[in-house]
């Protein structure tokens, strides 16, 4: 009989390093099933090292200040790794930037060496089908690995939803974004009007979040009314610097190499007309979709696909023995902090389930 992983861990996220980093300084030799470099996989923006890997820089992470990172970066990741380091930022004159905040791939990359170093075996592949029915659990891969579990970590997150458009993709990370916490706060968006789209909570609280840094905020939705909970619409519509842009939905996003996104078409979900806005930024704010496919129901989750904790301050999933950290199996914060927390909790509570049942 093979040999019986004690940890398996699905994603490579925040909460999945987490996750790795804790299970292995309690020397639990964690295996990380991090995604699999296909294109199907990069479409959906669903390649190793998650989200914040589709990101630009990080200013709300906490330990990580604006200051020398790459030099901190190069002298703590493997030497094999440097080549897939991103460009470093450019200032607004062009120059390489010599203090600037941690980007999303640098703190992801940083993250995987850390559990690395202590350890943590990593295979790059998805996987595709589980067993939670038999103990130990069976995992199978798309390459046709297949493994048995005590303990499984699901970590896979969700990915943002997106318009679909050519242009969209375009200008992602250039203006085109699925989180206005995460990013709106940055310097090219400071002072400068900004759209986003949607019309249920989410996409108020998005608008209301950027009328802190934006000149005006179009707040685009395809129909005539907000979706949103009546508190939330009478904010929007209260609010000075939100300008609503009823029954329009997004032909096209405009813009350049040198400058990234500077505007969107939009038409008229009515008559079929278009006209131009100036922007600087647009935030998607119609949901999100949570990575579980592959778990095919095995797992308990609420009617958006979100696997579900089923006891307070714990991971546990409706199976004993399976884990869930991270947003994919958080529908409100979706903050790469706080999936670094669940990680950290998925590791302890598998390291006690291992515990109870004597397995070493």
């Amino acid at each position: 009989m093979a040999d019986v992983e004690n940890v398996v861990i699905i994603g490579s996220g925040p909460a999945g390093w987490s996750a790795a980093i804790y299970s292995s300084r309690a020397n639990l030799n964690p295996l990380v099933f991090e995604g699999a470099l296909t294109t199907e996989n990069q479409q959906n923006g669903t390649l190793p090292l998650g989200q914040l890997n589709l990101t630009t820089e990080v200013e709300n992470f906490a330990g990580f200040p604006a200051g020398a990172v790459r030099q901190f970066v190069l002298s703590a990741l493997d030497e094999e790794s440097h080549a897939m380091l991103p460009p470093v930022p450019k200032d607004e004159h062009g120059q390489d930037e010599h203090k600037y905040a941690v980007m999303g791939p640098e703190l992801m990359m940083l993250m995987r060496q850390q559990a690395k170093n202590f350890g943590t075996r990593i295979v790059t592949d998805d996987v595709v089908e589980v067993d939670f029915s038999v103990r130990p659990f069976r995992i199978k891969t798309l390459e046709g690995q297949e493994v048995q579990a005590h303990t499984v970590i699901v970590a896979t997150g969700a990915r943002a939803n997106y318009l679909g458009l050519p242009s969209e993709d375009r200008f992602k990370n250039r203006g085109v974004s699925a989180c206005a916490v995460c990013d709106g706060a940055l310097p090219r968006f400071r002072n400068k009007p900004l759209v986003v789209i949607g019309g249920g909570d989410s996409a108020v609280e998005e608008a209301t979040y950027l009328t802190k840094f934006a000149s005006k905020v179009y707040l685009v939705h395809r129909r005539d009314e907000l979706r949103a909970s009546k508190i939330m619409q009478d904010r929007a519509l209260n609010n000075p610097k939100i300008e609503m842009v009823w029954s329009h939905t997004i032909d096209e996003c405009l813009g350049d190499d040198e400058r990234g996104l500077t505007g969107v078409r939009l038409v008229s979900t009515k008559d079929g007309s278009k006209h131009e806005r100036t922007a600087s930024g647009m935030f998607l704010a119609i949901g999100h979709t949570p990575n579980t496919a592959f778990l095919k129901g095995q797992v308990e989750t609420n009617a958006q696909g979100y696997i579900k904790w089923k006891a307070p301050f714990r991971t546990y999933t409706s199976v004993e023995g399976v884990f869930a950290a991270g947003d994919v199996a958080d529908d409100y914060y979706r903050q790469a902090i706080t999936s670094a927390g669940t990680g950290c909790m998925a590791a302890l509570d598998a390291e006690r389930y291992l515990a109870d049942k004597d397995i070493h």
